[in-house]
Order: C-alpha cells, then sequence, then structure tokens
C-alpha cells in the first residue's frame, strides 16, 4: 500500500509504518487516531465495537455463506456503510482485510460436536458477542488479553481458545494445544481504519491516491491471507496437531438462538443480520 501510495502521487504523499504494535494495542492506536497523533491503522471489527456498535454484527456465527458471499458483504453497500459509522468518534474505516474464520482448539481433548464443549474454559475477546456464542455451545467463555494466552493454555488457566489458523500458528498455541476443530462459527474482518482529522486534511487528489493504494492493498491482502491459511494448516498438521472437520451444522443449529434473542433484544441488529444473509 506503502508503495502504491508513493507510485500514484509520484512521491508527494508517503506513509510511514510502523509494525509490531510499536505504537502500543488496537485500542491505544484507535485513540492516537481520535486525536490526530496517528494517521492510520487496522484493527480487529471485535476492537471497532466501541465506536460502531453495528460492527458487533461480523461476530455473529454463520452469517456467512461462503467466502464469496463474505466478500459481497465487505465490499457492497451494507459493508462501506458500517465503516462509515466511526466517523462520529473521528474514526473513519476504509477497507476491510481478511482475517479469516474463527475455530476452536483445545488443550486436552478434541471437540467433534457441541456438547465436547461444555464445561471446559474457552478463552474470547473482551466481546459481549463472542462471549455469548461460546456460552451457547455450552462453554464457559473466559476472557484473557491475547498476549498472555500461551502461558493460560499451559497452565491450565483456560482449556482452550478460538481465533482463525494464522493466529493459531504465528502464535505458537499449537505448542500447547494439539487439537484443532474447523468448525469455523464466526468470520470476524480487520478493518484499516484512518483518523477523520487526518483524512478531512487530505485534497481530493490525495484522497484519490490513497483509495487506489487502499484497493489494491485489500486484494493483494486477500492472496496473502489464503497463503497464510494454507501455511498454518501444513505447519500445525507437520507439529503433529490432530485436526478435525466436524458437521457444522450442529454448532449452527445450537447458535441460531443467538440470533433469534435479537428480534426482541435488538430488532436494528436481527434486520442487519436478514440483510447480510440475503446478500447475493
Amino acid at each position: 500500500m506503502a508503495g502504491e501510495v508513493v507510485k500514484n502521487s509520484k512521491g508527494r504523499l508517503q506513509l510511514e509504518i510502523y509494525p509490531g504494535s510499536q505504537l502500543g494495542s488496537e485500542q491505544q492506536c484507535l485513540e492516537l487516531l481520535q486525536i490526530g497523533s496517528l494517521g492510520m491503522t487496522k484493527v480487529s471489527a471485535a476492537v471497532m465495537e466501541n465506536f460502531s456498535p453495528s460492527l458487533k454484527v461480523f461476530g455473529f456465527p454463520y452469517l456467512f455463506r461462503n467466502d464469496e458471499h463474505r466478500f459481497s458483504v465487505y465490499d457492497g453497500a451494507i459493508g462501506q456503510q458500517l465503516l462509515k459509522e466511526g466517523q462520529q468518534y473521528w474514526l473513519r474505516g476504509l477497507a476491510y482485510f481478511d482475517a479469516g474464520n474463527r475455530s476452536f482448539y483445545t488443550k486436552d481433548k478434541q471437540i467433534k460436536e457441541p456438547k465436547d464443549l461444555e464445561g471446559l474454559k474457552i478463552r474470547v475477546m473482551q466481546s459481549p458477542t463472542a462471549i455469548e456464542l461460546v456460552k451457547s455451545f455450552g462453554g464457559s467463555p473466559t476472557p484473557i488479553s491475547w498476549g498472555e494466552l500461551y502461558t493460560a493454555l499451559q497452565q491450565g488457566v483456560v482449556d482452550g481458545a478460538e481465533n482463525n489458523l494464522p493466529s493459531f500458528y504465528s502464535s505458537r498455541h499449537y505448542e500447547v494445544s494439539q487439537f484443532l476443530t474447523v468448525n469455523e462459527h464466526s468470520s470476524i474482518p480487520d478493518i484499516l481504519v484512518i483518523s477523520t482529522i487526518i483524512w478531512d486534511d487530505l485534497s481530493d487528489d490525495e484522497r484519490a491516491w490513497l483509495m487506489d493504494a487502499v484497493e489494491e492493498a485489500t486484494i493483494y491482502q486477500r492472496k496473502l491471507w489464503k497463503k497464510a491459511e494454507e501455511e498454518a494448516l501444513f505447519e500445525v498438521k507437520k507439529a503433529g496437531v490432530t485436526i478435525y472437520y466436524p458437521d457444522k451444522e450442529l454448532f449452527e443449529t445450537l447458535s441460531s438462538g443467538m440470533v433469534k434473542q435479537l428480534q426482541k433484544t435488538d430488532p436494528e441488529m436481527y434486520e442487519l443480520i436478514k440483510e447480510i444473509k440475503n446478500v447475493e
């Protein structure tokens, strides 16, 4: 993306990249965006829920039929509208980066069906939707920070966790969790976010240079992600992880009550989920 910006602008606009949480956590980076100290960042949509409540929709189970449906929602009218919701908090979403599908991995036993989660402490993000999801399967959701999870698994503080394949591999959690169940219960994207303080200061030309680069980067990132998923699966298999592909319908049926409850508790979210499921 930085290369495309330089090329598009003939060097008049540049991006400086600070990888590896050098500038703080996802939450801290968003706060820096709000005061204009940082220009852009990439965060999980789950973290953006605090500023754009509708984004919690991506945490609901089995929202998408397949990857094509998922990208149609991200890139279509619904997804683009959701990106703009954070503007009142000085945060403007620019694009969705793929973060794959989330599945369960456990330390001591294979999860073959939802009932196998009963009584197990499963690490989740600090997200009400993620907590309710694990509860719907009979598990005991346990919010723990990502940085502390390896040790928590090692010491038995939790029995397992849920995440996408590349994160399972890159975090080396497979060293202490030898059972992976590819049930793909949710698909929470990453979001590229710009400070509205910075955005409003850009000229029309600068915005065009940036957005062309964002579009190119989004296409490229999704290819990289697919490759990363294949590599992660190959490597954890090689490391001795037992991989199981369950009947997803068992999980989908059990978690469907979460969505039904929304008819009473949050009718707007219920309608949004219906709209997403109807996207071709």
